[in-house]
Order: structure tokens, then sequence, then C-alpha cells
């Protein structure tokens, strides 16, 4: 919404986004640690640069439920690298949902990982990791079984630093946009340098939220 004073327009935040019926679907028996996070999220998420002021409006289905969608593709028992993990989306989201994977957020910025600190221990998660690292520092950390990013870069930079840290055959899953199939042939080379493969873009969630989730899932080779 567009506040006007003496002719200068300014945005200001929309109240907090109900909770959607499909939030029972999406999260099941981890729905009130989502609730939880959820609700720190647009208490402190504006405050400390984690989210935008219009995202608050929007929280749950753009944010949230929109990362907990890749929730079933993890590796059970598997080791998860989240690359850029920012206010703890999709890492600490999928960390709540799938208490069973170990799961290491990695993201640069101080403000940042003490955030994600302290949210895994206000949420009682004991399967979290916080590293505070670019990706390209992070290799000594893995291997990895997956690894995941959201709203990060472009595949043709996305992959050069994620592909390492994963184990031969671990799986990258990435939360992309509508233009995915571009960055895909835009990235065609780096692909193929990189041994990736099984390439698959996934639309996620719907008929359960007003915007299509595309997951691009594909395996890492092994190197010759």
């Amino acid at each position: 919404m567009a506040e006007s004073t003496f002719g200068v327009s300014r945005e200001t935040s929309p109240g907090p986004e109900r909770e959607p019926a499909a939030a029972t679907e999406i999260l099941g028996h981890a729905l009130e640690l989502g609730r939880r996070y959820t609700a720190d999220l647009v208490e402190h998420g504006e405050r400390l640069g984690l989210i935008g002021p219009l995202e608050v409006g929007r929280v749950w289905t753009r944010h949230v439920l929109n990362s907990a969608l890749v929730a079933p593709f993890l590796q059970a028992g598997g080791r998860l690298a989240d690359v850029g993990s920012g206010a703890g989306l999709p890492g600490l989201v999928l960390a709540l949902a799938r208490p069973d994977v170990e799961v290491t957020l990695i993201e640069p910025m101080e403000r940042r990982t003490d955030w994600l600190r302290d949210e895994s221990a206000r949420l009682g998660l004991t399967n979290v990791t916080v590293l505070r690292a670019r990706a390209e520092e992070a290799r000594d950390a893995g291997p990895f079984d997956q690894v995941t990013a959201r709203a990060v870069s472009a595949l043709r930079t996305l992959v050069p630093i994620t592909a390492p840290l994963l184990r031969a055959g671990g799986e990258l899953l990435f939360l992309k946009g509508a233009r995915v199939e571009e960055e895909i042939t835009a990235a065609s080379k780096v692909l193929q340098k990189h041994r990736v493969r099984d390439i698959a873009v996934l639309e996620l969630g719907v008929g359960l939220l007003p915007e299509v989730t595309r997951l691009f899932r594909a395996t890492v080779g092994e190197a010759s």
C-alpha cells in the first residue's frame, strides 16, 4: 500500500498474512513449529533486514510454504547444505519439517547467522548447524548428500559454488522462478563441466498455493 505525504509516496507494510488452509497439508506434524517460525519472521524479519516490508503480507504462501514443499525430496537420514540461507528459507523450514535430516545453513552475513542460531534455539531444533561462510569456503564442512538454495543467483553462477559441496551422486535442489528453463540453457556449458545430469524442473504446490513453486532437481556425477 502506498501512503502519500506532501506528494511523496512510500511503501508501507501490509498486515501479516493469515495462515492458509494448505499449511496443514504441507507442514503436517511440523505445523506448530512452522507457525512459531512464521510468527518470529513476521515480528523480526523486516527490522533485521531478512525480508522486505511487502513480504509480511505473503510470508506464508510465498516463503514458508514455498520452502516446505521441498521437504518430501530430502533423503532420509541425509546431510543437507542450504547455501545463502538468509532468513532460513528454505533451510530452516526444511530442518523443522524434516528432523531426520542434518541441515547446515551456510550464510556469510553475521546478523543473519546470529538470527539463524537464535531462531534454531528458540524452535528447539537439534539438527541444525549454522556456518558463517560463503559457499566457496564451506567445502570442508561436506561432503553433503544434497544442496538447496533459494533466490541466490542464476544457475550458471550457482552451480559452480554448490556442486563441489556434494558427494559423488549428490543432488542439487534449487527453488527457481518462471525463467528457469532459460537459466538451464544459459548454463549448458557450466552444467556439462560439473557433470550435472538427470535435470528435471518440477512444479510443486499446484492447487495448494496461489503461485507454482518450481524446483530445479539434478544429480552431480562423479568427477573423471
